[in-house]
Order: C-alpha cells, then sequence, then structure tokens
C-alpha cells in the first residue's frame, strides 16, 4: 500500500524521511492498512463519507454572504497516533497555557496589574477587536474564564510541539471529532484490533460536568446551549452536542431576563436558566451592551452576569486573548503569574506593531507567513512562499496602514501524516486541536481534532479552505513512540 508513499520535507509522523522506512512503533497499524489494502480502503472511505452524511455531520459555508449548501467535512481514514506519555506532556502544557490566560483574562477584566508592571503594553489590550471595556470588574465563578477551549497545535519540521492559536470565544469542531471516532469504529474496526486507543465518547458528559460546575450557587443548575439559528456553519455541532447532554437547545428569542435572573420561555411558563453555554460572539449576546442591533442576544444578559445570577461558558470578554498579537505575550503571562518556563512553546511571531519586527516583516514578506490578528478561518492570511508579485504588494500596504492588525510567522514545515488523495495515499500536512474543559477540574480530550490540508502541498487546514480532518488516536506506548516530552525521536 505504501510503496509509492514519499514523505516530503519536514516530519512524517508515519515514515523516517532519510530512510524513507516507517517508524516501528507504526509497524502494526502500516501492517493491518496492507492487509486491508487501497482497494478495500478507498470502498470503506467513500462509505464513510455517505454514513457521515447520513448522520447529519455537515457545516455550511457562508459565501459573500450568501447561504451555500451543506457539506461534511472531509473525513480521512488513516489514524494519526501519538503516544500517551507524549500526550500527558501536552495536557500539562495546555492546562498551564489556559491557568495563565484566565489569570490574565481576570487582571486586565479587573485590576490590570500586568499592564500596569509593563508586561504587555497596555495599547496591545485596548486595541484589540476582542477587548471589551463593558466587562471591566465582573468577578466570575472559581476565576474561570475560557470552560470550553480548543488550543491548536503543530509539530513542526523536527516533530516539536508548538501553540500556533488560541481559540478561546466559541471554539468549533468537537462534533466532528466525535464522529470520526464512531465512523472508524463502525468501518475500520480491523485497525482497532490488539491496540489500547484511548476512548473519546465521554466528552459530552465531561462538558456537561463543567459547565454545571460554573454555577456553584445551585446544586441541580439549568443549563442551556445558546445558537445563532440553522443557518450558522456550525449548527450541527449546537444541535448534537445540545441532544447528546440532555439539555435545551435555545435561541435569544427563548430567553428573557426578568427580576434579576435569566428565563427560558417553555410550553410550562418560564424556568429559570443558570447556565448558557453560548455558540455566538460577544457583539451579538446583549443588545443593551454590545450590538444594539442584535437579533440573536438576550437585553440584560450582562447585568445579570454582572449580578453573579448566570454564568456563560465562555465568559463575554475572552476574545481578547484569541486576539493573534495577544497570543504572542502568552509567554510573558506564564512566567508573571506562574513563574513557570512555558511547557509547549508558541511559534516564532514578529509584531507589526513594533518598528523592528515591522521592518523585518517587510523586507522578507516572502518567506513569512503574515495573518490578520483578527481574522479566523484561514481568511486574511498570506503565504509568501506561495504569493504572487501583486499579492505581497498588497499586503505590503496593509501592513504598513495598519500595522496593529498583523503579526507574521516563519513557514513553517508542518508535520505529515498519509492521507487519500485522488485514491492515492499522499503526505499531508496536519494541525491539531485538543479540547479542555475548566470547571472545579481540568480535563483534555485525549487527542483531539486533526485537522488536514488534503490539496497536495498545501499547508492551510481550515474547513473553510478545503481542507479535512482524521481520526487521533493516544494509545499505549508500545504502540507509538513517545519521544522526549515536547520533541519526537528524530530518525
Amino acid at each position: 500500500m505504501f510503496t509509492e508513499y514519499r514523505p516530503t520535507s519536514g516530519y512524517d509522523e508515519y515514515f523516517c524521511r532519510r530512510e524513507e522506512a516507517p517508524r516501528s512503533s507504526l509497524e502494526p497499524l502500516l501492517s493491518s492498512l496492507g492487509q486491508m489494502g487501497i482497494a478495500e480502503l478507498n470502498r470503506n472511505h467513500a462509505a464513510a463519507s455517505h454514513l457521515l452524511r447520513r448522520l447529519g455531520a455537515t457545516f455550511r459555508l457562508n459565501e459573500s454572504g450568501i447561504h451555500s449548501g451543506e457539506r461534511i467535512l472531509p473525513f480521512d481514514p488513516l489514524p494519526r497516533l501519538i503516544g500517551s506519555s507524549e500526550w500527558q506532556r501536552l495536557e500539562q502544557g495546555l492546562i498551564q497555557r489556559l491557568e495563565a490566560i484566565d489569570c490574565f483574562l481576570a487582571d486586565v477584566y479587573g485590576p490590570q496589574q500586568i499592564l500596569k508592571d509593563g508586561v504587555i503594553p497596555r495599547s496591545d489590550v485596548e486595541s484589540s477587536a476582542g477587548w471589551r471595556p463593558d466587562i471591566q470588574g465582573i468577578t466570575l465563578p472559581l476565576n474561570r474564564w475560557c470552560h470550553v477551549s480548543g488550543l491548536d497545535l503543530i509539530r513542526d519540521g523536527e516533530g516539536t510541539w508548538r501553540v500556533l492559536e488560541d481559540n478561546l470565544r466559541c471554539p468549533s469542531g468537537v462534533a466532528y471529532f466525535l464522529e470520526n471516532r464512531r465512523v472508524m469504529k463502525r468501518l475500520f474496526p480491523s485497525l482497532f484490533e490488539g491496540r489500547t486507543v484511548q476512548p473519546i465518547d465521554d466528552y459530552p458528559s465531561h462538558l456537561l460536568r463543567t459547565l454545571q460546575d460554573i454555577a456553584p450557587w445551585n446544586d441541580a443548575p439549568q443549563v442551556v446551549l445558546l445558537t445563532p439559528g440553522v443557518y450558522n456553519s456550525a449548527y450541527f455541532e449546537h444541535s448534537y452536542l445540545a441532544q447528546q447532554m440532555g439539555i435545551p437547545l435555545v435561541e435569544g428569542r427563548d430567553l428573557v431576563c426578568e427580576d434579576s435572573r435569566v428565563w427560558m420561555r417553555s410550553t410550562n411558563g418560564l424556568r429559570a436558566v443558570d447556565v448558557i453555554y453560548r455558540r455566538i460572539d460577544d457583539d451579538f449576546l446583549d443588545p443593551t451592551v454590545f450590538r444594539s442591533d442584535s437579533i440573536l442576544g438576550i437585553p440584560g444578559l450582562i447585568e445579570v452576569l454582572r449580578q453573579g445570577k448566570v454564568a456563560i461558558a465562555n465568559a463575554p470578554g475572552t476574545g481578547v486573548a484569541d486576539d493573534k498579537l495577544i497570543y504572542a505575550h502568552v509567554p510573558a503571562m506564564i512566567h508573571y503569574y506562574l513563574g513557570e518556563e512555558p511547557i509547549i512553546e508558541n511559534v516564532p511571531t514578529y509584531l507589526c506593531s513594533r518598528e523592528s519586527d515591522r521592518q523585518y516583516v517587510l523586507d522578507h514578506l516572502e518567506h513569512l507567513v503574515v495573518k490578520s490578528v483578527a481574522e479566523a478561518g484561514g481568511y486574511g492570511m498570506l503565504i509568501g512562499a506561495q504569493a504572487s508579485r501583486s499579492e505581497l504588494a498588497c499586503f505590503d500596504a496593509k501592513i504598513r496602514a495598519n500595522p496593529r492588525n498583523f503579526i507574521a510567522q516563519p513557514t513553517l514545515q508542518l508535520s505529515t501524516v498519509p492521507s487519500l488523495s485522488d485514491g492515492e495515499l499522499y503526505p499531508c500536512h496536519v494541525d491539531l486541536r485538543p479540547y479542555v474543559l475548566r470547571g472545579k477540574s481540568n480535563w483534555v480530550s485525549p487527542g483531539g481534532l486533526t485537522r488536514v490540508a488534503l490539496k497536495r502541498g498545501s499547508l492551510v487546514v481550515n474547513s473553510s479552505q478545503g481542507g479535512g480532518c482524521k481520526d487521533t488516536w493516544i494509545v499505549d506506548e508500545h504502540h507509538v513512540s513517545a519521544g522526549h516530552h515536547q520533541e519526537a525521536v528524530p530518525c
């Protein structure tokens, strides 16, 4: 099956590139795949697409304001394996990072000591599109701001894990992460034989427990999931998670604020709501505080939050830590609040708001990846090595006009994993989005959503840009080598 497979430059998670030999820990999986054969793999791959569509695991792209048709998130059947001891180290790094970010959010919306001490420039925070001064002075239970987080990790060309982005507002993709495993177990059961793969299907129960934890005033809090509605690109996930947790799926029109509480309209009258798992952005949460033209939110919601009579996950205002410029300051937050070294390092980042960084970026645009600090989904980005002269000139002008809006990073060789492309196995670049839940305790999903750049040679894994996904297995050490903490054993 892998006779014609040739890893490209960088780190391949199945094969040692120099020897073009499989990593010894992957040989049992490769043997199982070999017994299956490429023809059966392709047949089952096609069946997986039909099954995902039948299960309703679709998403919707909104292009130029027009609602396009629903489509499945392209699924690749070759699993990605990570050793349990390596994963344990990554778990520690994710929790460390979120602990520091929670401290930062409580601080900048409170005493602002980190700004007063000059560790992070005040202008970097207050110029962020995610900054919400209306939230200042609010105290949250457990000092938790980021209850449900999805941090994007990558392996660089040496096999070292790094944090690429922090997703702290309404991170998506967990339903596809869960459904990928369901499809793999149904259509590729032979690949699991003789392997201990950590289960993931208890995620909804962990999520519900986390949401209940943040309403300590009630022993049996009422939790609801707030969705923008059926036309949202992630509506499948909203309905899926509400159903899995056994909680109501509501829109803003289903909720009302009265007598310093949030109430849900029902056929039996009003029912008190303690926790809102919101899947809409800050701007639309409360028209009396944020966007006055919002019809998606609940008037008076922020005042009820301020009085401590409702919990919102994630808390309003967390978007300031989503900002890609603020991302560059997270290692400093870890030093400042925790007195520790980061367990997982950032990708090296240039801030165009700094004059010296900006000049370097402008002089080396063709070698860098430039990102708009507030964009997501692969939009507002320049990959210099693949850009035309006119595209480079356009970004040069944009950076000069609004330096605060851009950061730049080296063009990294993301690690590759074999994937099916036009019926053949081909090395495709991947990232990983683990999901971290923080209530009274911390819980990290074993694995996460591995996103795949299915277009040959592409570095863009986002579903809106043609990316797909694959199942991620956390396995015992005799099934995959763990490497030395963050770094894989080089071949």
